[in-house]
């Protein structure tokens, strides 16, 4: 806000009221990951005159059209999707790449920004926007991820598909890690919008039937294949089927609070009484104190020092006594 007091005090604006609508301006910008857009301002009674003599004085810079980027605010991800949402008109969201990446999935720095866009408007955005106007819209919801209105989870990952087929499994490996979603929930949403014609919907299908035929392995292939990785990346050792407040658990990472559990989509998945036993289970060690770790038996074999380097952090924070400096 400092900056739009100078300007509005340095004679470069000589109508009082302009330096109070500055101060709204900038202070909204604050909360908007150094954005303003032209609607915004409109709601705070700014005039038009106002809007560009503040771009004129160096207060803001023209981002997008009718988007402006408050100076010296930091350059981020977020802010460039805000702003292209913002520039694509009402009712736009993040989707796509964009959306993927709002939801914890990694990707390429030079993505396009996606929006999607239910309304008909055309009008003229930078190359770098790509507005996505969708035949399907069925469930689509805008959630908001970083103060960011972006589509859901399973929406994204059904758009996703039609962008970028090969990045479907990783981002929705993902998102399962984070429990943002289950695969029931995903698959559900599946054959919901499955139908001829819909893209998308092959890669998500394919990336799915991948996660269920990598079931878990027998527990003999299991328990040495997470013993050599906790000793090959200098972990604490774990027990094997430990049981804990009468439960059987994977591992226990001994003289800890840390459950690792190796999942399954077959098992704990798509079958209902395995989703609500697992989760009356969780609850009650997390009652107990425990944090349960949740880790793909893909990802142990496939990129064991991401796990590795996980679970090094979850010990760090539960067992830092464990930690061998």
């Amino acid at each position: 806000m400092a900056a739009a007091t100078a300007i509005a005090e340095s004679g470069r604006l000589d109508v009082p009221s302009e330096g109070v609508k500055l101060q709204l301006l900038d202070a909204y910008a604050q909360r908007h990951h150094g954005l303003v857009s032209w609607e915004a301002a409109k709601r705070l009674k700014v005039s038009r005159a106002t809007w560009y003599r503040a771009q004129r004085s160096g207060l803001f810079e023209p981002l997008y059209p009718n988007v402006a980027r408050l100076w010296g605010s930091p350059a981020t991800f977020e802010q460039r999707v805000l702003g292209a949402v913002w520039a694509a008109g009402p009712d736009a969201m993040a989707s796509h790449r964009s959306a993927a990446a709002l939801w914890g999935v990694e990707r390429p720095a030079d993505d396009p920004l996606d929006v999607i866009l239910p309304s008909r408007l055309r009008h003229s955005l930078p190359k770098e926007i790509v507005v996505h106007r969708p035949r399907d819209a069925k469930e689509l919801r805008s959630f908001r991820r970083s103060g960011v209105p972006v589509t859901s989870p399973m929406r994204m990952l059904l758009d996703l598909g039609a962008v970028d087929a090969d990045a479907v499994l990783p981002a929705l490996e993902a998102v399962l890690s984070t429990r943002v979603v289950s695969v029931k929930a995903v698959y559900s949403f599946l054959v919901r919008h499955a139908k001829r014609g819909r893209h998308g919907v092959t890669a998500l299908r394919a990336a799915i039937e991948e996660l269920m035929i990598t079931d878990r392995p027998s527990d003999t292939e299991l328990e040495r294949v997470f013993a050599q990785l906790m000793a090959d990346h200098g972990l604490p050792p774990v027990e094997f089927h430990a049981l804990v407040e009468g439960f059987e658990v994977d591992f226990l990472v001994v003289g800890s609070p840390i459950v690792i559990e190796c999942e399954g989509w077959v098992a704990h998945g798509l079958d209902r009484d395995q989703f609500e036993f697992d989760r009356m289970r969780a609850a009650v060690l997390a009652a107990a104190g425990y944090v349960i770790v949740p880790v793909t038996w893909r990802a142990a074999t496939s990129t064991p020092a991401v796990v590795a380097t996980r679970l090094a952090a979850v010990v760090r924070q539960w067992a830092p006594h464990l930690v061998v400096a």
